[in-house]
């Protein structure tokens, strides 16, 4: 254990202490809640891009992840354990960051969430590599540590294409202004083809598709049964979550056959002299 371990422990914790007091602002427990703020920007039924109200049940799964993670990694046994040291840092500034994103909001920045969602977006990927390079040890920290951070992730990055669309919808950006069906269905096109590039570079995350598909599929129940009303986005939807889902399985598929030629051939008599 070195100083700079118990540094990298503190910050993940005031990251979580940082990342809580935002969540708490956001449920408007001591702010006003996110999807009233910006003038309702971010309400369910704001853009096309927008997720129906229950996508945002994933919050609490997340939120719990990562306070559970804060504890985890201050046991003796992770406290300096190689994987920690490699995403510990990353894990913080993913927490101060989603703070940051709700502290903006309830200021009407809405640029700037943007640029911290997607910064979100960038650290998480980073991290989710480094747990690449860091196998879990056990099937508790995969649940904990992998599924929290992968689900984490899959999950900001829809929202980063819902943060678009309101960029688009509520500023003077003029290559968005006055989001259309057209350019929403090449934001939704566009997202499906980053989650499918996605899933072959994390080698089939399950917990990322998964993250990505609730986005898209809530956003499909929001404009098939909610206001603005859209059948051509929400089919869109529909398809660009099955085609992320049909990637990873692909993926997936793909890695295990792998295996098993490389465990085939690891045991295969060799031919004789």
């Amino acid at each position: 254990m070195t100083s700079s371990d118990r540094a990298r422990q503190a910050f993940v914790t005031a990251g979580a202490v940082t990342m809580s007091v935002g969540a708490l602002m956001g449920l408007g427990v001591l702010g006003t809640a996110v999807r009233d703020s910006a003038h309702g920007a971010l309400a369910a039924d704001a853009t096309l891009l927008a997720p129906a109200q229950g996508a945002f049940r994933i919050w609490s799964v997340i939120y719990l992840g990562l306070l559970a993670y804060t504890v985890w990694q201050w046991l003796p046994r992770n406290s300096d354990s190689p994987r920690e040291r490699s995403i510990g840092w990353w894990a913080g500034a993913s927490m101060f960051l989603n703070g940051g994103w709700i502290f903006a909001s309830q200021l009407d920045a809405l640029t700037i969430g943007f640029v911290l969602i997607v910064s979100i977006a960038v650290v998480l990927m980073l991290l989710v590599l480094t747990l690449g390079r860091h196998p879990s040890t056990s099937r508790w920290e995969w649940v904990l540590v992998d599924g929290t951070f992968g689900l984490y992730l899959g999950w900001i990055l829809a929202a980063s294409f819902a943060n678009l669309a309101v960029i688009g919808s509520f500023t003077d950006w003029p290559t968005m202004s006055s989001l259309s069906e057209q350019m929403a269905t090449r934001l939704l096109v566009l997202s499906a083809v980053l989650g499918v590039a996605l899933t072959t570079v994390f080698s089939g995350r399950l917990a990322v598709t998964l993250g990505i598909a609730w986005g898209l599929v809530w956003i499909a129940i929001g404009r098939l049964t909610d206001a603005p009303y859209s059948p051509r986005v929400g089919t869109a939807a529909i398809l660009c979550a099955a085609a992320v889902l049909a990637g990873t399985a692909l993926t997936r598929a793909s890695l295990t056959i792998r295996r098993t030629r490389v465990a085939r051939a690891a045991t295969a008599p060799s031919p004789a002299s």
